[in-house]
């Protein structure tokens, strides 16, 4: 009998597969490069320079004193549900949308983005699609995908599981960062709409659609229009970098545009605490804007409290932004203009 010897395939590792894997991506993430994207095939990491046309078409871009401004997220337990429906295109985008919202906030422009991938063994058609899913992330929020790495760990995930984490990069200048010290009293909330959960909360859903409620993600939902659940809960995360790009070049940061929340875990009252100086606060009426019907949804089937909802779900709104009360019908012109509807929710007030 032959003495068994180990090697890295029965260990749960095929490196031809994981090479076939590889041979799909370069196209797929040279879709996302800018022209400050520097090329260098093979090398272990990813070149961009602060210089340069923003785009093909666009002007050249110069920086006076830029700032890199980074952030990096996930998408969380919104992927078992991904995986329990087999569709793997749009947690890519949820990925991207975590990070790119975030760097905009403090008035950056994302540059480039890094993806991290953890499988339990190669899945090359699997990982063409996670990858095809943040490409499209990555263009709708203008950063250049330069990197990543494909992660095969035997034994840490269930078979058919995976988890995502990604990084973005952006810049702003010095002088245009916004860090809402220019807030001032009477300044208006503008809400901004979200495209449903987004990325946050889902541990509480699974338990009142899956656990309470007894649905399956193939369970069409004649309250909307007999979509199944995974069609509501799987919608892509809003991607609002162009959004708040166009405003920025329309309206100053920290004249106009005086802070930027967005809305994730922790819902309205956390995220905007995040960015208020001390001594104000944001006064909101809850019946300014329409809760989505999907929110009630999964509140009946948990029998959730409300104050529990505000707690962890944005509501409806992905994105706030405190502006100058003279620009208010200015801004909401902008944002319709863009295709984003919007409300004002209230306004800052001392306290």
């Amino acid at each position: 009998m032959a003495e068994e010897k180990a090697t890295y395939k029965n260990s749960g590792v095929d490196l031809s597969i994981y090479a076939t894997s590889m041979e799909k991506l370069p196209g797929i993430v040279a879709k996302t490069f800018t022209p400050r994207v520097m090329r260098l095939d093979g090398g272990f990491a990813g070149l961009f320079s602060l210089n340069g046309k923003i785009s093909e078409d666009g002007p050249a871009k110069k920086y006076t004193d830029p700032v890199l401004v980074s952030c990096t997220d996930g998408v969380g337990t919104k992927i078992k549900i991904a995986c329990a429906a087999n569709r793997h295109d749009t947690v890519g985008i949820d990925l991207v949308a975590m990070s790119v919202n975030d760097a905009i906030c403090c008035g950056a422009a994302p540059l480039f983005f890094l993806d991290y991938v953890a499988m339990p063994k190669d899945n090359p058609t699997l990982l063409e699609r996670i990858v095809s899913g943040i490409a499209e992330g990555c263009k709708s929020g203008g950063a250049a995908l330069i990197g990543g790495e494909t992660a095969i760990l035997p034994d840490m995930y269930n078979e058919g599981e995976y988890d995502l984490a990604g990084f973005c990069v952006g810049v702003a200048e010095r002088s245009e960062i916004i860090d809402g010290k220019a807030i001032r009293e009477n300044d208006i909330l503008i809400g901004v709409a979200s495209n449903g959960f987004h990325s946050n909360g889902y541990s509480l859903i699974r338990k009142a659609v899956f656990e309470m409620g007894g649905l399956s993600v193939a369970t069409p939902l004649p309250e909307f229009e007999n979509k199944t659940v995974a069609d509501i809960l799987l919608r892509p995360t809003s991607i609002y970098v162009r959004t708040v790009l166009t405003l920025l070049e329309k309206f100053k940061a920290n004249d106009g545009i005086r802070g930027i929340a967005h809305i994730t875990g922790g819902g309205l009252a956390e995220n905007l605490g995040r960015i208020l100086p001390n001594g104000l606060t944001a006064q909101i009426d809850e019946n300014s804007w329409p809760v989505p019907p999907a929110f009630r949804w999964v509140q009946r089937l948990g029998n959730i409290d409300e104050d529990e909802m505000h707690r962890v779900f944005n509501m409806g709104i992905g994105l706030v932004l405190v502006v100058k009360p003279e620009l208010e019908l200015q801004v909401r012109e902008t944002l319709l203009g863009q295709k984003r509807e919007n409300w004002v929710l209230g306004k800052i007030v001392r306290g």
